[in-house]
């Protein structure tokens, strides 16, 4: 098991180049209970409220968190400009809507091209500034520094990585597996080519970025490929149906070595970022199966929520137990 423990120090430093502490001057929101918020639209099986209200009981914050379910970007506005607040999560359809409305973006969240967090920062006239971020790479690269050794990440930032899927999920994930873990060169597998060409292209211009993406779409040019070794699937849980769907999985199995049906031997970590409506989805089985070692999506969900606690309370984080057993508690107390 990794020793890794979450930067608190280096996150907050990096978000004060945006401003200045929220808290400073002291004001009269440190003596009421401050809200955060998270909004989109459907909203009904998000465990975010779950998450961050024990963050916060945890933390002795005198914080709450509400899902409001909405499609109106506008709504961020009004909230955030009450005294009482003190930031928000966003999720689709508004992670990238909201970036137009917000006064600064991190270089994260333009790299990825959405936004999850709006945090707030005092300007030089001491007024708020609303910073917009996206915590989910995070959440990604996380899950594996948490979960595996450092030898093994070592080992991995050496090989190819594998993403499936071609939505925000995926752009979180090509930003993570380069510019937190290494990797050099990554496969991109996808029922539609449209969505890669567009992520491959608007990572072209992101500044620094030198990973080789390379979209794999027949399963002849898969099985010429070296095997990958950090994978992250970001697709929903539900067996393909379509012809394209088909395809890619079959081209998935290809990949990870997986085709001939048997055990393979020496595969690397697995990242399934889809936990809705059960952990072990049918990916997560299939990989699990064929000897890959398996980290769950709840993973992700609960470090890129640790990290927007820690934005918004400016504090470091308090998890008594380990992240695996928060993820058992939060599915037991659904």
């Amino acid at each position: 098991m990794s020793e890794h423990t979450l930067d608190t120090e280096a996150l907050l430093r990096e978000s004060y180049k945006y401003g200045t502490s929220f808290f400073s001057p002291i004001s009269q929101k440190d003596t009421r209970t401050l809200k955060t918020y998270l909004l989109g639209s459907p909203l009904r099986n998000s465990l975010a409220p779950l998450l961050h209200n024990t963050l916060f009981s945890l933390a002795g914050a005198a914080c709450t968190y509400e899902a409001i379910e909405t499609d109106n970007s506008e709504k961020l506005l009004e909230l955030l400009a009450k005294p009482d607040s003190l930031g928000t999560a966003v999720t689709m359809p508004l992670k990238v809507r909201s970036m137009d409305l917000v006064d600064a973006v991190t270089d994260e969240a333009r790299s990825i091209g959405a936004i999850n967090t709006v945090f707030i920062r005092r300007g030089d006239n001491g007024r708020s500034r609303l910073i917009g971020t996206n915590t989910d790479c995070i959440g990604v690269k996380e899950s594996f520094l948490q979960n595996v050794d450092a030898k093994d990440l070592a080992f991995g930032s050496s090989q190819p990585g594998l993403i499936i899927g071609g939505g925000g999920a995926c752009r979180s994930a090509v930003y993570a597996l380069h510019f937190f873990l290494g990797v050099k060169t990554i496969y991109l597998v996808n029922r539609l080519k449209e969505e890669i060409d567009d992520i491959i292209e608007s990572f072209r211009r992101v500044p620094d970025f030198k990973a080789k993406l390379q979209f794999v779409d027949t399963v002849e040019s898969a099985a010429e490929l070296s095997r990958p070794y950090l994978v992250v699937g970001t697709v929903p849980d539900r067996e393909p149906v379509t012809e394209a769907e088909v395809l890619a999985k079959r081209i998935v199995d290809t990949l990870m070595g997986c085709d001939a049906g048997g055990m393979q031997k020496s595969q690397g970590v697995v990242l399934e970022m889809c936990y809705h409506p059960r952990v072990q989805t049918s990916f997560y089985q299939f990989a699990e199966r064929n000897g890959w070692r398996v980290i769950s999506g709840t993973e992700a969900m609960i470090w890129q929520g640790v990290a927007q606690h820690i934005l918004w309370t400016e504090k470091g984080y308090t998890m008594i137990y380990n992240s695996q057993y928060y993820t058992q508690w939060i599915f037991k107390a659904k």
